[in-house]
């Protein structure tokens, strides 16, 4: 499978370790009133879901960039590819 890398174009898959759900960039406020509920929900609580997942990929033989890699679990069709510092900014403009 080759993944579209943003900066440095097709790779193959082997240059990377998937790291699990993309929602992990969403890291809870340690200061939050309810913390301990949601890091527990963060660290022990995961979605595997059959289709259409997004999920952070990190990029270990290569410029070692955390990707965002949108994809479809059955099929494995690649749908899109972001750099997760992109999407970490997008998230926190929205806020």
């Amino acid at each position: 499978m080759l993944i579209p890398h943003p900066l440095l174009g097709p790779r193959d898959a082997r240059e990377f370790t998937v790291m699990g759900d993309a929602g992990m960039i969403d890291r809870p406020d340690p200061a939050a009133p309810d913390a301990a509920d949601r890091f527990y929900e963060y660290v022990y609580l995961r979605d595997n879901p059959a289709g259409v997942h997004r999920e952070l990929w990190f990029h270990e033989y290569g410029d070692r960039s955390w990707l965002v890699v949108t994809r479809n679990t059955l099929t494995h069709e690649i749908v899109a590819v972001e750099l997760a510092s992109d999407v970490s900014a997008k998230r926190e403009k929205s806020r």
